[in-house]
């Protein structure tokens, strides 16, 4: 096998090819370590290279699972690894080595995955570009002078080079899905409580933040889903649906769906024209699959819609430094974290237990309302972000003005995608549009908590009907 060849194939395809024997792990793994030297020092996807590491998994007895020999890499945030060090883009946490795995690496590693890298997320995934102080930007490889995305934008590029075919991810306000959308790739947020945080925690961002994965595939999404919902002894949430099988969803129909789409955002405001326009031409192509369309809006003021994510990664930002510097013995100040992102730990100092409260309350709150949506449509649609293209330094951190910051993420570039990490419920991006210069567009549906099958279904649906050319 070449490189062309390593690359033009999907995680199950190259484990289809290790089981038949057309491959080993050895090889793809050194395919993995060839692309990485030739293209890391201009794409930047990666906080650490594990290729050793991957070597000894390789080498140990168990040679089985269903993804046996696929080299794999994880975001550098909220899992361990044992011996891999986790640093989430910040000085203090540079020689942060787990001696553990957390129960979702297990998974992974019970599947067969050959871990051969930590990916590169922003500072503690508090944006949704790639570009942290400590490590540099990540590059798109698409464009090099376009963002990815973020939070998982190192995960994106890292696929997109060619690294790899599938890359863990998180996402706690649209942080798979944008750099889906950007990258061309398939980015699932899955229900809350479908995926471990254990056991080192019970959830991340008041439950908003959930782990999967970036793909090349919808069959690896699902793949990857039905290996990775094994819940935890301790687990707070259990999502529904949890016995179902998610990978024999992919080919599966479902019969009509009702699908509501939106061309406003959650206040109203109407989207861009050209935004528009491909929201349309999606809602066009649900109606030529056999499904049934109807536009709708939902206009949430005036509930404080962003509030949650203002206070809650205030507060989880406190947390964890203040966590870390105890660990280390030492006092934090503000040349440990980026400017912006110091400014929202001391916010975070000045809310009381109050506030915090009435956050999940008013999370709680949006979730319910928008949920009431999904009596009446199986899916909702919009778009995954609203502008063409996202270019590197469009979003900083060198100031303190954290509303602005805000505004910018879920008002002016993606709207759609942080409700639905307060309702719970699963949504999906897909690259089913190109636009200028041939820069992938996503498209993003969303189902109610426990709905992961439906999503699947239409996405098999759409990948048969667009021609992802995966092996």
């Amino acid at each position: 096998m070449n490189i062309e060849e390593y690359k033009s194939f999907d995680a199950t395809g190259l484990a289809n090819l290790v089981k038949k024997g057309e491959v080993t792990a050895i090889e793809l793994l050194e395919l993995a370590m060839s692309i990485v030297n030739n293209s890391e020092k201009k794409i930047s996807a990666l906080t650490t290279q594990a290729f050793d590491y991957g070597k000894k998994e390789i080498e140990k007895e168990k040679k089985d699972g269903y993804f046996y020999g696929v080299p794999f890499m994880l975001k550098d945030l909220n899992v361990s690894c044992k011996d891999l060090p986790t640093t989430m883009s910040n000085s203090l946490f540079e020689n942060n080595i787990p001696n553990y795995d957390s129960d979702l690496i297990r998974l992974y590693k019970k599947s067969g995955l050959i871990i051969v890298g930590m990916t590169k997320t922003p500072e503690l995934a508090l944006s949704l570009t790639t570009e942290p102080n400590l490590h540099g930007p990540t590059r798109n490889p698409l464009n090099l002078k376009n963002s990815p995305g973020g939070s998982s934008g190192g995960s994106a590029a890292a696929i997109v080079a060619g690294y790899v075919p599938m890359a863990h991810a998180t996402d706690g306000g649209g942080s798979i899905r944008v750099p889906a959308s950007l990258c061309g790739l398939v980015g699932l947020k899955p229900s809350r409580g479908r995926i471990t945080a254990g056991p080192q925690m019970g959830e991340a961002l008041g439950s908003m933040a959930t782990s999967h994965c970036l793909s090349k595939s919808v069959r690896d999404t699902a793949a990857l889903l039905e290996i990775s919902k094994e819940q935890s002894v301790g687990d707070p949430y259990c999502a529904p649906n949890n016995h179902e099988n998610f990978l024999e969803y992919v080919g599966k129909d479902l019969g009509k769906l009702k699908i509501g789409f939106m061309t406003t955002d959650f206040e109203g405001n109407k989207i861009c024209e050209s935004i528009k326009k491909y929201t349309l031409k999606t809602a066009k192509l649900c109606e030529d699959l056999g499904h049934t369309v109807e536009e709708f809006e939902i206009n949430l003021n005036p509930m404080p819609i962003h509030q949650a994510w203002k206070v809650i990664p205030a507060v989880n930002l406190l947390y964890n430094m203040q966590k870390r510097a105890d660990f280390l013995g030492i006092q934090l100040k503000g040349s440990h974290l980026e400017e912006l992102n110091w400014a929202w730990l001391e916010e975070g100092r000045r809310y009381k237990a109050v506030d915090y409260l009435n956050a999940i309350n008013t999370m709680h709150a949006i979730g319910r309302r928008v949920s009431q949506e999904f009596v009446k449509f199986d899916l909702l649609l919009t778009p995954t972000i609203v502008k063409e293209k996202l270019e590197l330094g469009t979003i900083k951190t060198n100031h303190c003005d954290i509303d602005a910051h805000l505004n910018y993420l879920f008002r002016d570039f993606a709207p759609h995608l942080a409700i639905f990490n307060q309702t719970g419920g699963p949504a999906i991006s897909l690259p089913l549009w190109k636009i200028d210069h041939d820069l992938p567009l996503g498209m993003h549906f969303a189902a109610k908590i426990g709905d992961e099958g439906k999503l699947i279904s239409l996405a098999s649906q759409f990948e048969q009907m667009v021609s992802w050319k995966i092996n």
